[in-house]
This record gives structure tokens, sequence and C-alpha cells, in this order.
């Protein structure tokens, strides 16, 4: 992959229920090569990166015009994907059951799988999604490691949080910062619920698209 300044992605469109292999495969072998994508969850579009891809990271940083030092969230494949990277309890692994796939993410103590550079500095956790978005699911089934993402949100729209929604738009818009869109139809637009299980019982950080249950 290209390192830094402007770049041409490509665009790669799927079926939002049966996913092409065949082109699911061509945006494998991009991330495998260092590169940066966009693509579907069920709450707007995301950034997305291989976790131990530290370039990647601070790409999709600079993308989302964020600090340098800003945590990003793990989007794992499944529950077993996410227990590798943070400390799950028995208490927290049932709520996380009944929740997950699901568009929430969630606060947890981070494992030593992650990084200190991924870690929120102060409190060494770490924001973990399952999706149940069918396209980037199949992606993921490909990797035995979980992206790095952070939801893509234009930056500088006066305080406007609410992701993209729309593969074309990013290509035009940002495509040029990417190496792939991965287009798998409109997703929605409400934002994940955050929710704090650092420690015995869940915490609401920010109320979204999930419920929020005690």
């Amino acid at each position: 992959m290209a390192k830094g300044g402007s770049r041409d992605s490509i665009y790669i469109s799927v079926h939002p229920d049966n996913p092409q292999e065949r082109l699911l495969l061509q945006v494998v072998d991009i991330l495998n090569k260092g590169g940066v994508i966009a693509y579907p969850t069920e709450s707007g579009y995301a950034l997305g990166c291989l976790l131990d891809n530290k370039e990647g990271a601070e790409r999709i940083r600079r993308i989302r015009q964020l600090d340098p030092k800003h945590p990003l969230a793990l989007m794992c494949r499944d529950l077993s994907n996410l227990s590798e990277y943070a400390k799950v309890g028995n208490p927290q692994f049932r709520y996380l059951k009944t929740h997950l796939p699901g568009p929430y993410t969630f606060l947890l103590p981070a494992s030593r799988e992650v990084p200190n550079r991924l870690q929120s500095p102060k409190r060494k956790t770490i924001g973990l999604r399952v999706t149940p978005n069918t396209v980037t699911n199949a992606l993921l089934g490909y990797f035995d490691k979980p992206l790095l993402t952070a939801t893509m949100i234009e930056p500088n729209q006066d305080g406007l949080t609410q992701p993209m929604t729309d593969g074309w738009s990013i290509q035009e818009s940002y495509g040029h910062l990417l190496d792939a869109v991965l287009d798998g139809g409109f997703s929605g637009f409400e934002p994940t619920t955050i929710i704090d299980f650092t420690d015995e019982e869940p915490v609401l950080i920010r109320q979204g698209q999930g419920e929020f249950l005690q």
C-alpha cells in the first residue's frame, strides 16, 4: 500500500445480503497489505485497518482529524474473538451475549493482546464492537484478528456526530485518502450505544441505537 498523501481507492460494491467472495477477497488483500478501508456497519460506515497496522491507525485518526492518541475501537467477528482482547468475567460475558451482535460499543478492560498504544491511557480500556452487518461479518471471517475502527463522521461539520451512511458518498469525498471503499448498501445512521463495563455493573455513556438494559 502507498503511504501518506493522496491515493486512488478501489470502489467495491457487494450484495448487502450475499456479498460476493471474489470481491471480498480483494478487500482482504488490501487490508493484509496495510490498507485502510471504509466499510458498512449497522450504525453507519466506519474506517478500518488490521490490528497491527500502526500506520493505518494513524491514517484513520488523520482522516477523522482526531487527536493522535485518541483510542480506536476493535471490530470483532464474534464474542470468542472479543474475549481475546478484553478481560471479561462471567457477569459481563452473559450481558454481552444478550446484546451482541448489535449496535453497541462496550468499554472493557484491555487484555495483554491489545498494544498499549491502542488502550485508553488512563484506564487501560478498549472499546469493542460486534456488528450484525452481513457484509462486514463476512469480511471478518477471513481474519483471526479484529479491525481497528472508527466511525466515519465527517470532520468540521459544526458538531455533527451522525455517521456517513452511503459508500459512494465516501468514495467521492474521501476516496483519495483511502485504499478501498467497501459498499454494502445504505447503513443505519443512528450511532451505537456506548456502555462502560469495566466494573461489575454496566454504565451508560451514550444512548444510541441500542436499548440500554441493566
